[in-house]
């Protein structure tokens, strides 16, 4: 694992801790995300991908998995591309 993000997500009225946890390794450039992410979650790679651009740092050429746990409930959280984009950062 590369690194450890604690965020939130909303379920009802419910608040719920959510570790965004980010792993480089080697292999084809990819991007996943796990742990019955929502379909913006799914999407945030694009969210992430600028974040960097414009940060003036070039997107890992690595495949890269962000796991979302618990993973047996679905996230709806628009901060997990924020979290995904700081842990990349916080290990440069």
């Amino acid at each position: 694992m590369l690194a450890k993000v604690l965020s939130s997500a909303l379920i009802g009225i419910d608040a719920i801790l959510v570790d965004v946890e980010v792993d480089l390794a080697p292999g084809l450039p990819a991007f996943a995300t796990v742990g019955l992410p929502d379909g913006a979650v799914k999407e945030s790679k694009d969210r992430v991908r600028a974040a960097l651009k414009n940060s003036g740092y070039d997107f890992p050429t690595r495949r890269i998995t962000a796991n979302l746990a618990p993973a047996d409930i679905r996230k709806d959280v628009g901060n997990i591309a924020i979290c995904k984009t700081l842990q990349y950062l916080q290990n440069r």
